[in-house]
């Protein structure tokens, strides 16, 4: 299969990475790395990142920011960031991308566990995490040419351990039960589906 993988350098990413690197044709997407560069909050660029790569067979996102921090001191243009990043960059990864996928590709998009077990300073990537789990669903019904769309909501993922303080009571996610949650998406047959990788 040939794969892009967006976020591939990120902390998910690059283990999603070494495991299917070796058995698909894998084309890296970042920031600034990778076989090609694309920047997720602009639809011009990701355009261009899919004319460059051409058709493909199922497109994973592992990348997109959100604004982490009190909501009392919270303004618009911070609650923006997620807004403009996580939710429709990878939106736009699916509205831009159906018109290039081959018929019976996939996308999986990330959201997290915040949708479903908020925290404090965590509104932003609560409401985007949660957006992002519902457009799966909504997209799901009106893909055509039997692609399928999927997201993963991992927990807080064993190598961000750092952040554990910020995530009371929350245990961390192994990292192989991350990447198998991707694993199913891209190689199994659901869809509209939120895989919990906690």
């Amino acid at each position: 299969m040939k794969i892009i993988l967006v976020g591939a350098t990120g902390t998910i990413g690059k283990k999603v990475t070494a495991t299917l690197e070796n058995d698909h044709e894998l084309v890296k997407v970042g920031s600034k790395s990778g076989d090609v560069q694309a920047d997720i909050t602009s639809s011009e660029s990701i355009e261009a990142m899919y004319k460059q790569i051409g058709a493909f067979d199922a497109l994973i996102s592992t990348a997109g920011g959100a604004h982490f921090g009190p909501l009392a001191n919270m303004t618009a243009a911070d609650f923006q960031k997620g807004l403009n990043n996580k939710l429709l960059g990878q939106i736009n990864l699916v509205l831009i991308g159906q018109h290039y996928i081959r018929p019976k590709g996939s996308f999986t998009l990330s959201s997290g566990i915040l949708s479903d077990d908020p925290i404090r300073n965590g509104a932003n990537l609560t409401t985007v995490n949660a957006a992002v789990n519902a457009f799966v669903r909504a997209a799901a019904i009106e893909l055509e040419n039997n692609v399928r769309i999927n997201a993963v909501s991992p927990g807080l993922v064993e190598d961000s351990a750092a952040m554990l303080p910020d995530f009371p009571g929350h245990a961390l996610a192994k990292m192989d039960v991350v990447v198998r949650a991707y694993l199913k998406s891209v190689l199994g047959a659901q869809t509209g589906q939120v895989y919990p990788a906690v």
